[in-house]
């Protein structure tokens, strides 16, 4: 399992918002390059985000569902990346007092070719891929939070 963590200069219920958004993901989330279709009531439990991993023209299209969701506080995902596997994905959202949040992700291969790998080159891969979605998703939501203050 890998886990990865970054603080996020917004209230934790705007964090929640872009997350809850299954049109973002491929805004933030490094592998993502096409949000084809999000499922009515994402991010509900067994809903999904159906997207492209790749890039053109060497895409592959797949599913994300959502496994656990407690609002504000937790979204845990099955992620499909076929043809390295398949990975359980916690995102889990502490507020660092009224005006910042943490986000810690979680990854853990379940099935698929990659998971035979190691865990110590597992994390070679996927530790980097993680902190630079985090990163993303900071600026996403850092971005958006300061463009609806100033519109207040």
């Amino acid at each position: 399992m890998t886990e990865v963590s970054q603080p996020i200069a917004a209230p934790v219920e705007k964090v929640w918002g872009v997350l809850a958004d299954g049109w973002t993901y491929a805004a933030w989330l490094v592998g993502a390059s096409h949000i084809r279709s999000v499922d009515p009531g994402w991010p509900a439990v067994g809903s999904k985000i159906h997207h492209s991993v790749g890039s053109w023209p060497f895409v592959l299209d797949d599913v994300t569902a959502v496994v656990v969701m407690e609002p504000t506080r937790m979204l845990e995902l099955e992620a499909r990346m076929w043809p390295v596997g398949t990975a359980q994905v916690r995102l889990t959202l502490q507020p660092l007092g009224s005006d910042r949040t943490e986000v810690r992700m979680e990854e853990d291969l379940v099935d698929g070719p990659a998971r035979q790998l190691p865990k110590r080159v597992q994390g070679m891969f996927f530790d980097p891929r993680n902190k630079e979605s985090l990163r993303r998703l900071a600026d996403h939501v850092e971005g958006r939070h300061r463009t609806h203050a100033r519109q207040s």
